[in-house]
């Protein structure tokens, strides 16, 4: 199948390399005219404007925007559109909010053309390890886009089904879901990521105790000098603690044990307070998930090891570098 991809940075390129690799044609636009040309010996068409990038595509286009969430997506969504007719395709596999989905969605109807968001984790490891994809869209229009879809997927894999979970009619073994209409996709996404920040938070203070374990106000007999490396390895094998952040943990400590290279400011990128905004309009109480935000806001005043863990972990699964303490 072939789709345009907008935005090339570490998640876009990479998904377009991955579509590339299983055959789909994949036509690139980026304004910088050796980029393309670098895409262009993997296999990767280009071009460096819009009318171009438009007009290399064919009827129904298809275009999947990686570019950051709001003012960018909003630009790039309107100028997309102004090139676009009756049954074309624009999907935002950003980290849009899922009302602002809705409304992009309504706003393109009238004109014919329709609306995909498809909430994307994966980081920069989705290469190899593919995508795990939450997709909010028309029935026709998820069917008509399933073969990207399975191709950025991880697939099953060796993690077998839940026992006694049926596979048939769904496709949520194989990595990735029709969630459900537009908006769904990136509503998924966001209460994900919201999770994300409270396992990433219990993991940091966790780690935080035990490095603290042989500070002198504790009695000598419970003085405790670990190694927090080999527990974080330790944990990967039976551990009901185990996960990908624990193993992205673990790499982090073994680079560098003590984190110095991190000062434990950490950013947050919109879902987490997105998340917690969904919870106060259900009334739903989300102690941890909103601690764990605040905790962010904290970092940037006051720095732990608690928050260069969290630091670290954001490094591993996101390319995400750290940004200096203002002042």
């Amino acid at each position: 199948m072939q789709i345009g991809m907008v935005g090339m940075g570490r998640m876009g390129g990479n998904m377009a390399r991955r579509l590339t690799r299983d055959g789909h044609e994949v036509v690139a636009l980026d304004l910088d005219a050796e980029k393309i040309a670098a895409l262009g010996k993997e296999g990767i068409h280009g071009a460096t404007s819009i009318p171009e990038f438009v007009g290399m595509l064919q009827k129904p286009r298809v275009v999947w925007l990686m570019v950051p969430s709001g003012e960018a997506t909003e630009s790039m969504v309107n100028k997309i559109a102004e090139h676009f007719e009756t049954g074309d395709i624009l999907i935002d596999g950003g980290n849009s909010f899922f009302k602002d989905d809705v409304r992009r969605a309504e706003m393109l109807k009238d004109r014919g053309i329709h609306y995909a968001d498809v909430g994307t984790s994966g980081g920069v490891w989705g290469l190899e390890r593919g995508y795990c994809l939450m997709i909010g869209a028309e029935k026709e229009t998820f069917a008509h886009l399933e073969s990207i879809f399975r191709t950025l997927a991880p697939g099953q894999g060796n993690i077998e089904p839940t026992a006694g979970r049926k596979t048939e009619g769904t496709t949520a073994h194989l990595g990735y879901l029709h969630c459900g209409p537009v908006g769904s996709g990136h509503f998924v996404k966001m209460v994900h990521n919201g999770i994300e920040y409270g396992l990433m938070q219990a993991y940091g203070e966790g780690f935080d105790i035990m490095r603290n374990a042989n500070l002198p106000v504790l009695a000598k007999n419970i003085q405790y000098d670990l190694n927090l490396g080999e527990i974080a390895e330790l944990w990967r094998r039976g551990s009901v603690v185990s996960s990908w952040l624990l193993d992205l943990s673990a790499i982090a400590l073994a680079e560098d044990p003590d984190l110095n290279a991190y000062t434990g400011f950490v950013q947050d990128s919109g879902e987490g307070r997105w998340t917690i905004m969904a919870a106060i309009e259900e009334s739903v109480p989300a102690d941890v998930l909103t601690t764990s935000l605040y905790v962010r806001f904290r970092s940037r005043k006051e720095h732990t090891f608690t928050e260069k863990m969290l630091s670290a972990m954001r490094k591993q699964f996101g390319g995400h570098v750290e940004q200096p303490t203002a002042g």
